[in-house]
């Protein structure tokens, strides 16, 4: 096999696993992203809970033993 086409085939062998890691990479972030959109609403969610108690509520809490 001649060098220049043993080179050739290495460096589109290295494409190739650079691909695959890229879109590896692509999945993990938008699996991140999905995530981070879930936690946003169950806090908007919590806080429409919230919304509707009272004024004052929760705000002297003693701890002491």
């Amino acid at each position: 096999m001649d060098a220049s086409l043993a080179s050739a085939f290495i460096a589109a062998r290295m494409g190739q696993v650079q691909m695959a890691v890229a879109v590896t990479m692509l999945r993990m972030n938008a699996d991140a992203a999905q995530s981070v959109v879930k936690l946003i609403d169950a806090a908007q969610d919590n806080m429409d809970r919230l919304a509707n108690v009272a004024a004052g509520i929760g705000t002297n809490f003693d701890i002491s033993v």
